[in-house]
């Protein structure tokens, strides 16, 4: 079981969250004072859409296209889609002067609070699956790591816990993992 804990020195006024690994794009923003998010089905359209809904994400919410940090799903998911989002976000946090927090794509499909399983299809009867301990709409502790098995086996795993199968991502809910535990020093994820 991994514990998480907080960043104490992050505290950024504008963090931007997206995600492209799944066939959604998905988008959030917090700033104090507010949030905005969007996620829609794009299928393998992800670059072409990404650059002008993180511009409508900011004209939206009225601020300037500029973030303090950036977060970003690192999988798993398409190939070409986790490496879409994973370069884009390294663009703007390099433009931006600002880090670049990844945090699996599965932690953005969480809802609630409590035990619970989330997965997305891997494909002939499997799941890149894990179970989290959310509190606070933020994974505080993983029960089982981010892995690819056999749908009927993670089910049997999850004991009775919910289990969010190929949901829309929550961009507010990553965002938030990313603030919380999100990594410096991430890795991408493919199916």
């Amino acid at each position: 079981m991994t514990e998480y804990s907080a960043h104490a020195s992050l505290k950024p006024d504008v963090t931007l969250a997206l995600d492209t690994a799944t066939p959604w794009l998905t988008l959030a923003l917090a700033w104090p004072g507010g949030s905005v998010q969007v996620s829609r089905e794009v299928g393998r359209a992800h670059a072409e859409l990404l650059p002008g809904a993180v511009q409508a994400l900011f004209a939206e919410a009225g601020l300037p296209l500029r973030a303090d940090a950036v977060v970003i799903g690192t999988g798993p998911g398409s190939y070409t889609g986790v490496r879409v989002g994973a370069s884009y976000a390294l663009g703007l946090g390099r433009v931006w002067g600002a880090p670049v927090l990844g945090v699996s794509t599965l932690e953005a499909l969480v809802g609630g609070d409590g035990v619970q399983g989330v997965s997305l299809d891997a494909r002939k009867g499997n799941v890149y699956a894990a179970q989290y301990d959310v509190q606070g709409g933020v994974v505080r502790a993983t029960l089982l790591a981010p892995t690819r098995l056999p749908l009927e086996e993670f089910q049997a795993a999850l004991d009775g816990a919910p289990h969010r199968a190929d949901s829309a991502p929550d961009g507010l809910a990553l965002l938030r993992a990313g603030l919380d535990h999100g990594a410096r020093d991430w890795a991408l994820a493919y199916l």
